[in-house]
């Protein structure tokens, strides 16, 4: 029996600004996508994490300290 190929759903770009790793202002920008719609943008800082919804203005911003316990909570 053949294995089918599963399609991607989920499709992930990546944009950097990096003034200097040790200054405020440097960032990853990830957005994701999920069936050629974009669902939301993760930026990633040197103090925080924070998502953004596809049509939010406001992120939910989050430190790493919570990020992990947020992260070690979901299933």
């Amino acid at each position: 029996m053949a294995k089918q190929r599963r399609q991607k759903l989920h499709r992930v770009s990546c944009n950097m600004q990096v003034i200097e790793l040790t200054r405020s202002g440097s960032s990853m920008n990830l957005q994701i996508w999920a069936r050629n719609k974009k669902i939301g943008e993760i930026k990633l800082g040197r103090g925080s994490f924070t998502w953004y919804g596809n049509k939010w203005k406001r992120g939910r911003r989050l430190s790493w300290s919570k990020f992990a316990e947020w992260m070690d909570k979901t299933p």
